[in-house]
């Protein structure tokens, strides 16, 4: 329990009589700051207490001059606690000209662990210690998982119909498929998302605004992506720019279409198959991986936070508002380190979406396929209250123009689209399939904007059709090839 302020002398040297224990501690003087601090640390960390400066070892209040620097020192010391905390300050005149000052310090509180200069306190009976690695750890995922978050607030000015319905069963027709949503799921738009742990109580959650919302509004201006390709290695000039609002897994797929697009594809012959095999500048897989974490890590909380993507000569860059989850450093992100989630129930549905694991090996595993394709592994850092993730690559290879001949992509911009198309069709031939399965088979765990598009040229061309005419939007809809499909398809593939 943790005591009340004295507001007199007398209730001071009562106060003091009780002697230290496990929420009271005496400090001489703020020359005994760092200390009294890492009680109070350790205070945040527990059940709450005071710490009081200006009594002498015997329990005798003696103060101590305080001046406009003294209380300047402990306000500016607060800003070594993390997260950041809101520590009350009193002085009590004792006499002579001199005070005591009193920290009363809450307890119990959803933002466990603390760290006072980047170390966790607790205390023990009378005494204040390091708090343990492993409880610390332990700690922090509960604190993942805490009552109050961001993300697990209710959307008050969100309705139903600012939800989109289309959406949110595509991504429950991913997460059948892999496997990661068993059972029946119904039809009702309240239910799925309830399952989906983003509908609870009658309300619609923040997390439901990030992943499915129709339109944003006013209201939440950080769901938005900005990506930008520029020339050479600084920022000086734009050869492309684009800024995007929307839901995540849309925000996703587009910052992989920018890539697409600014990416080479260098080749070479291989002697034994006589083609061409395509080796991506940065491994897609990795790319994806870095892509999801800023997204699912984020702190949302920032209202004019964003994703930000920007692409150099000799660098790519993924910015993401806040920095990485407390007690995560950058230094631990290439070697064993706990799954600490900031937004767990969003991290949740990209891991039924099959986007993510729940071990905490992402970033290793990025690291293994970089070196496996050549390229150093990404540099993490955090910078300016954002974290950041760099891809280093050799100098002008961002850049398709610089690349040699016999290295360059296909340079007609209809050469991609077409060869998906033609896969597309190929499918097809087999059968009836939905988005989602012919996703599937093109091996993307998320249907992309450029499967979209295909299937839209496809549908408007005459090439394929709905197998559901009058409800193009039925989550149920598949796709089947036309006689004039099979027709285009067969002369395609006599002209290859």
């Amino acid at each position: 329990m943790i005591p009340n302020i004295p507001v007199s002398l007398k209730e001071l040297r009562l106060l003091l009589k009780t002697g230290e224990g496990s929420s009271l501690e005496f400090k001489r003087s703020t020359g005994e700051l760092k200390e009294g601090l890492q009680t109070a640390c350790a205070f945040l960390n527990g059940n709450g207490g005071m710490v009081i400066f200006g009594v002498r070892p015997d329990g005798r209040p003696e103060g101590q001059q305080v001046v406009e620097s003294t209380l300047r020192d402990i306000t500016q010391a607060f800003a070594r606690f993390e997260p950041p905390v809101d520590i009350p300050v009193s002085r009590l005149a004792v006499g002579a000209g001199r005070d005591a000052i009193i920290l009363r310090v809450a307890g119990v509180s959803d933002s466990i662990p603390f760290t006072f200069d980047g170390r966790a306190y607790e205390r023990v009976g009378n005494t204040t210690r390091k708090m343990s690695q492993g409880k610390y750890e332990k700690l922090l995922l509960e604190r993942a998982h805490s009552k109050r978050r961001w993300e697990n607030q209710p959307a008050v000015e969100i309705t139903l119909k600012d939800i989109d319905r289309e959406e949110v069963f595509r991504i429950v027709d991913i997460a059948r498929s892999v496997g990661r949503l068993v059972g029946p799921v119904g039809r009702s738009l309240p239910d799925v998302l309830g399952r989906l742990g983003v509908y609870k109580g009658g309300h619609i959650l923040r997390a439901a605004v990030v992943l499915f919302a129709r339109s944003f509004l006013p209201d939440y201006p950080q769901c938005e992506l900005r990506m930008a390709r520029f020339r050479g290695a600084d920022k000086a000039e734009f050869m492309d720019q684009r800024q995007i609002r929307g839901p995540a897994f849309k925000l996703l797929e587009e910052a992989e279409l920018f890539c697409q697009r600014h990416f080479p594809m260098p080749a070479r012959i291989v002697p034994d198959q006589m083609r061409r095999v395509e080796i991506p500048l940065i491994p897609p897989d990795a790319m994806r991986e870095i892509l999801v974490n800023a997204f699912i890590h984020r702190d949302y909380s920032i209202a004019g936070g964003a994703v930000s993507l920007a692409i150099f000569d000799d660098r790519v860059e993924i910015w993401s508002a806040g920095t990485f989850p407390t007690g995560i450093t950058p230094e631990m992100l290439m070697r064993e380190h706990p799954s600490v989630q900031r937004n767990p129930i969003i991290a949740d549905v990209f891991f039924r979406a099959g986007l993510i694991e729940r071990w905490g090996r992402g970033t290793n595993r990025v690291g293994e396929m970089c070196r496996a394709a050549g390229i150093k592994p990404p540099e993490f850092a955090e910078i300016g209250g954002a974290a950041l993730v760099t891809f280093r690559v050799p100098v002008g290879t961002t850049d398709q123009r610089d690349l040699k001949p016999e290295s360059q992509p296909e340079t007609r911009p209809e050469s991609q689209p077409e060869s998906m198309s033609r896969r597309v069709l190929r499918l097809l031939q087999t059968g009836s399939l939905s988005k989602a399965e012919l996703s599937g088979h093109l091996s993307q765990k998320v249907i992309s904007g450029q499967l979209n598009k295909v299937i839209r040229a496809l549908l408007i061309k005459g090439l394929i059709e709905y197998t559901i005419p009058d409800k193009p939007n039925s989550r149920l809809q598949k796709y089947r090839i036309t006689t004039s499909g099979a027709r285009e398809l067969q002369v395609k593939e006599v002209s290859a």
